[in-house]
């Protein structure tokens, strides 16, 4: 008996502004908190794409030296 399957691909579009919206004001109520798991998430970003560069060095585009830059307008009271 053979079991057929279905393969089907999907368009998603997501509106950034709103889903940020929505996790900065229902999943972390506080604020550093959010800023921290955002961080973590760039972290483990890059932890993911050394990985995968091991085997696939063309994943760099041009050098190898990652950052995370956190900067903050204190008049504007923004971090960006």
């Amino acid at each position: 008996m053979a079991i057929e399957t279905h393969k089907e691909t999907l368009d998603f579009q997501a509106e950034v502004t709103q889903l940020l919206d929505l996790m900065i004001h229902s999943l972390y109520s506080n604020k550093e908190i959010f800023l921290r798991e955002l961080i973590s998430n760039a972290s483990d970003a890059i932890d993911r794409l050394r990985f995968d560069a091991l085997s696939q060095p063309d994943l760099y585009e041009r050098d190898a030296e990652f950052k995370i830059r956190v900067s903050y307008d204190k008049e504007a009271r923004t971090i960006t």
